[in-house]
């Protein structure tokens, strides 16, 4: 028996720290997505990435096919930019909760909360705010925009995205979501 319990404490402690299974629709959705993702360096990352960001993203969205495509438009239009798609997602977070459809009080749109006015800006007013690629596409060229316009200071940035430029209060939120539950 002294010799079984050493053992059997090692054996629960291996078990313990063991990997969670994965769920088989979310390989399925993994795998479709690994094939589909064109905006990654290869396979690999890619696969790393989605799988990592697919986990961190489920308790906003609970269907792996949902959590998957979005995490893809994030990466691609995030790349696009030039930002890191972590800093997208902690906006996202922030702005929307993961809500498509959300509307603030001030009538921002989607996803990243773009104003309508920016569709009349850039001449397309039939574009739907409500899509997740052109509210991504829009919202990460805009903080882009405001990135380059303040020479890289990511908190005169974010406070310029959300039009509250001197209060530290919501690029604070947005860093914190991004350090607690984005960064890798």
């Amino acid at each position: 028996m002294r010799r079984a319990l050493p053992a059997l404490l090692l054996a629960s402690a291996l078990a313990a720290y063991a990997a969670p299974p994965v769920d088989p629709a979310l390989r399925a959705a993994l795998r479709a997505a690994i094939e589909a993702a064109d905006s990654f360096g290869d396979r690999f990352e890619a696969e790393v990435w989605l799988l990592d960001m697919a986990t961190r993203l489920a308790p906003f969205l609970p269907d792996p096919d949902e959590r998957l495509r979005l995490l893809r438009l994030v990466h691609r239009e995030a790349t696009r930019a030039g930002l890191p798609p972590e800093l997208v997602l902690a906006v996202i977070e922030v702005e929307s909760g993961f809500d498509r459809f959300a509307i603030s009080e001030s009538g921002a749109q989607g996803l990243m909360q773009v104003m309508p006015f920016w569709l009349e800006e850039i001449g397309h007013p039939e574009d739907n705010l409500f899509d997740p690629r052109t509210n991504l596409r829009l919202g990460c060229t805009i903080l882009r925009y405001y990135l380059d316009r303040e020479d890289g200071d990511l908190v005169r940035a974010l406070a310029r995205y959300n039009g509250s430029l001197g209060s530290p209060r919501y690029p604070g939120r947005v860093l914190d979501a991004l350090n607690r539950r984005w960064f890798r």
